[in-house]
């Protein structure tokens, strides 16, 4: 293993919910050894490049009801083709070589798993999303 991967490693948070188990499918495996560790490391940036997403919007997610602002996360990032592209950027860059090559033998359905992952952390964060305006 290279340098950049052994240190890619090194800084990932471990998940012990996340468990991986031999009768496993091989995206159910990559998403639990190397997708939720990655998201959870990114959270924070994440968070940070939806909240300027909203901004270059307008800001119309802040005006939206709770039900809406969940709506609004997720088909911003299932109908903005640029903005999911960026999302997964700042997942992919973190993965190994040896990740990436597992990564690109089934990247549709991975991109899938990854997108919805986000969606879900972006919901679960919603109260943090909805501070944002207060602060700023």
């Amino acid at each position: 293993m290279d340098s950049r991967s052994s240190k890619l490693l090194d800084i990932r948070p471990e998940i012990p919910k996340a468990r991986i188990h031999d009768n496993m499918s091989m995206e159910e495996h990559f998403q639990n050894k190397t997708l939720r560790p990655i998201i959870k490391m990114q959270n924070v940036l994440l968070v940070e490049v939806f909240k300027n997403y909203v901004r270059k919007h307008k800001g119309v997610f802040y005006e939206l009801s709770n039900e809406k602002k969940l709506s609004y996360i997720e088909k911003s990032i299932q109908k903005d083709i640029k903005f999911r592209n960026s999302l997964k950027g700042i997942i992919i860059g973190q993965f190994t070589v040896e990740e990436y090559t597992v990564y690109i033998t089934n990247s549709s359905a991975l991109n899938k798993r990854m997108m919805n992952m986000v969606i879900e952390r972006l919901k679960d964060q919603l109260q943090l999303l909805q501070e944002a305006i207060l602060v700023q």
